[in-house]
């Protein structure tokens, strides 16, 4: 059975870097894509990067390009995500989730087959 595990999160002041880790494990298929999104109190969930199986290309929303860097150790079956220079309005749940059999990147956050159960990141003075 497919699972994601997602670790990392916690309260960090405004400026300051977090990073996600998302183990994952129970694949049934060599293609994926890998997503990492988020959900802050009362709003919507929203798709802010990806990375595919196939050859390692990353996506991220405008929100957080630039400051967020997505990444994978293929050996460990782990993606991260390193976020720098954050902001308050990025305090939000964070999941990782996965979409199989596809060499494509996903911006949807609704594309995804199996999530994790998400870690807060809370970020305040």
């Amino acid at each position: 059975q497919l699972q994601l595990v997602e670790s990392g999160g916690g309260l960090v002041q405004p400026g300051g870097s977090l990073t996600l880790s998302c183990a994952a494990s129970g694949f049934t298929s060599d293609y994926y894509a890998i997503g990492w999104i988020r959900q802050a109190p009362g709003k919507h969930r929203e798709g802010i990067s990806s990375i595919s199986s196939s050859d390692g290309r990353t996506w991220y929303a405008d929100s957080v390009k630039g400051r967020f860097t997505m990444s994978r150790d293929n050996a460990k079956n782990t993606v991260y995500l390193q976020m720098n220079s954050l902001k308050p309005e990025d305090t939000a749940v964070y999941y990782c989730a996965i979409e199989q059999g596809t060499t494509a990147l996903i911006f949807s956050p609704y594309e995804y087959d199996y999530w994790g159960q998400g870690t807060q990141v809370t970020v305040s003075s």
